[in-house]
């Protein structure tokens, strides 16, 4: 109603679960790299809980987004279910048939058997399962005791299911309940989403307005901004649903500016009540005290996430190594900024500068205005792209890539240079020319998932698509790499792509498509640019 009066394509401020206004504050970043390390986590529970309205959902549809390739997901959102009912549903999610060996009487034991099966086929095949189960707390004591079972299907090396559990407050006190004291040793990360501070609240506003169309100083008086956050909570639903009433206040009142006046009368309305709105549960001292808590443990979690590919012993025992016996020292970084944040801020919003200086890596040249991955390309490369998230791949083709980051609020984000990867930092080369060591924890609460990377295959088939040996050239050229990778000789090359790709941890589909052969080139010491070694340009061999 209001939303042409303001100027706007569309209401910004619909309690619907629209993409286009997607915001992850710090908080709901720290929630989805929780969720992404329960991919590689080994089997167990990850939990995430925090109160109605604080966007639970949101990193949950975001998390979707982001799962590797590798990995087979079930989502639950409605468990009010008996154990047999979910262990059916769980089943009917994974596509895994499950007839009762007794007409008409369904038991236990025949969903557990297909679905162990079709577990073990998924691990054979090189993928990982994850089951996420939302507002969770709904679940039963005995439920939750059958979930548990279910972490007891596993094969000699890992767990074969992953469980994600979502849901509101009460699921950490059931978590914590005597009777589930086994599920509870069973989790290995947990995450209470809060509200949005203060200064989030603000750019939570001007994110969505902005998303709708608005231009311009934002339709609301200073101290009404301000009050926003005291008579909601910082719980974006409540945002959501105060900010719209006060948008359609001023529309009534034919103002083109929300006041504070007009924005109390609109919390009366929403909320009942003219005082500001009560903390929301958990915003006692105990409960600022586990957020903190929460994001230090955020800083091992996502050091998990980019140590895998080196080993989950290795990467546990670097997370919990001492803060001071690793420290990272800008090299180096500009003068003035101390952050990470800082040096992001600080980056032009032009991506031609990087895109060059990762083609100079391989002693290529772009023009001055040529785009990431623009055509046509110099000296044999081609570009690979990805728009998902996965740490453990970068780090195990080991090649210097550009990785798209959040500078934080609504300001657009920033393409840098991944120069080299160490064991808990990262040398990034902005825009600006300037690079900056940052630490793994930082860097991958920032990183968006969209990646690039260059590579070069058979110079005989400088088009390929996606698979290397759709022609004969290529299928020659694939042997003889395999033979130098020591891949024994098998009945079809398919089948020896297959062996090489679950070596690698690849998804074993037989294509040798881009992915495959750059994981061969790493393997053959193929002379590249590499993040293990600095990504210096590789050296010119002689002739």
């Amino acid at each position: 109603m209001y939303a042409a009066f303001f100027g706007l394509q569309h209401p910004p401020f619909s309690i619907a679960p629209d993409p286009r206004y997607l915001f992850l504050s710090e908080r709901h970043r720290e929630a989805l790299a929780h969720l992404l390390y329960g991919l590689d986590g080994g089997g167990g529970f990850v939990l995430l809980t925090g109160e109605v309205g604080t966007g639970k959902t949101t990193v949950c549809r975001c998390f979707l987004q982001q799962i590797p390739r590798y990995c087979t997901a079930a989502y639950i959102f409605n468990p009010r279910l008996t154990a047999l009912e979910l262990l059916g549903t769980i089943c009917d999610e994974f596509c895994v048939p499950h007839p009762a060996a007794v007409p008409g009487s369904p038991s236990v034991k025949d969903c557990i058997d297909p679905l162990n099966a079709f577990l073990l086929r998924q691990h054979a095949a090189g993928r990982s399962c994850v089951l996420i189960i939302d507002e969770a707390q709904s679940l039963a004591p005995e439920v939750l005791e059958q979930l548990r079972l279910l972490t007891n299907l596993e094969t000699d090396e890992k767990k074969l299911l992953q469980i994600i559990l979502i849901g509101q407050p009460e699921l950490r006190e059931m978590v914590a309940s005597p009777g589930l004291t086994q599920l509870a040793q069973r989790v290995i990360a947990r995450y209470h989403l809060g509200p949005l501070g203060a200064a989030a609240t603000q750019d939570y506003v001007a994110h969505r307005l902005a998303i709708a169309g608005w231009q311009g100083p934002l339709p609301f008086a200073r101290k009404a901004l301000r009050r926003v956050h005291a008579l909601t909570g910082g719980v974006p639903r409540r945002i959501n649903l105060l900010c719209d009433r006060a948008l359609l206040g001023a529309y009534a009142a034919g103002e083109r500016e929300v006041s504070e006046a007009t924005l109390q009368r609109a919390a009366r309305e929403v909320f009942g009540a003219g005082k500001d709105a009560p903390a929301p549960r958990g915003r006692t001292g105990t409960a600022v005290l586990g957020a903190v808590a929460g994001a230090a443990l955020v800083l091992l979690v996502l050091l998990g996430v980019w140590l895998v590919a080196g080993g989950r012993d290795g990467g546990v025992a670097a997370a919990l190594a001492p803060r001071a016996a690793r420290p990272v020292p800008p090299v180096p970084a500009p003068p003035a900024a101390a952050t990470l944040d800082q040096w992001l801020a600080r980056q032009p919003y032009d991506v031609g500068p990087v895109w060059r200086s990762l083609a100079r890596m391989w002693q290529a040249q772009v023009p001055d205005n040529a785009q990431p991955c623009e055509p046509p390309l110099p000296d044999g490369l081609r570009c690979w792209r990805a728009s998902a998230p996965d740490a453990a791949l970068l780090r195990r083709l080991d090649r210097p890539a550009l990785l798209t980051l959040a500078r934080g609020g609504a300001a657009p984000p920033a393409t840098v240079l991944l120069r080299a990867l160490a064991a808990d930092r990262a040398t990034l080369e902005g825009a600006d020319g300037t690079r900056f060591d940052a630490p793994l924890p930082e860097l991958a609460l920032r990183w968006q998932g969209a990646w690039l990377t260059l590579w070069k295959g058979p110079p005989q088939q400088e088009e390929a698509g996606g698979d290397i040996a759709a022609t004969p050239d290529g299928a020659r050229w694939l042997e003889l790499q395999l033979d130098a990778a020591g891949i024994a000789d098998a009945r079809t090359l398919r089948a020896r792509v297959q062996q090489f790709q679950r070596a690698q941890e690849l998804a074993p589909d037989g294509l040798a498509d881009p992915v495959t052969v750059m994981a061969l080139n790493r393997v053959l010491r193929v002379n590249e640019p590499r993040l293990s070694s600095g990504a210096e340009p590789p050296k010119q061999e002689a002739h």
